[in-house]
């Protein structure tokens, strides 16, 4: 078990050799346990030339000697896809769902929100598990050539007056979800 957080590539190459140290051990089983998959969010293509480094971890971990991986919360379940070994995805909504219902008395006073479009599948998701909640989304744009840069421009869906619930997937700067709550605020 190892979680891949800053400086994140010395995790994971100590994750890997932990991995192959237990493979020459003559192990019989060797199950990674990912809190946090590193470099999740390069899942696929934006631009020519970008590596899909989410693909690459899995085939270093396969290489290293993995015969399993669980992880919790992967950035996309095509994530899994890039395996030929099982892959558990946990998921932590169930957890929250429950603590957001025990919080807050009125649920019908609820609206969830996503912060960009990419997410109102979850945010769809979370909306059913708290009662039908109403929906919401910030349209936002973002740099392709600037890292992490972000810029919410408007809400839609209705949220005058209601609690909003912000679904997010991973915050890296908190630029997204700081625009997200700024607008949300204006609306």
């Amino acid at each position: 078990i190892q979680s891949h957080t800053a400086p994140i590539n010395e995790w994971i190459m100590e994750h890997l050799i932990m991995v192959d140290a237990l493979k020459r051990a003559s192990a019989k089983r060797i199950t990674v346990v990912l809190p946090f998959y590193g470099y999740a969010r390069q899942d696929k293509k934006h631009r020519g030339r970008e590596p899909i480094s989410a693909r690459l971890m899995a085939d270093l971990f396969k290489t290293a000697g993995a015969d399993r991986l669980i992880a919790v919360d992967l950035h996309a379940d095509q994530i899994q896809g890039f395996f030929d070994i099982p892959v558990d995805n946990l998921y932590a909504a169930p957890v929250f769902a429950l603590d957001i219902r025990h919080k807050f008395e009125n649920l019908r006073d609820i609206t969830v929100v996503s912060p960009d479009a990419g997410r109102v599948k979850v945010a769809e998701k979370w909306a059913h598990d708290l009662g039908d909640a109403p929906l919401a989304f910030v349209h936002k744009t973002r740099d392709v050539d600037v890292a992490n840069k972000v810029t919410a421009n408007r809400v839609v869906g209705d949220v005058k007056g209601r609690t909003c619930v912000l679904i997010d997937d991973m915050i890296d700067t908190g630029g997204t979800i700081a625009g997200a709550v700024g607008v949300l605020k204006e609306a």
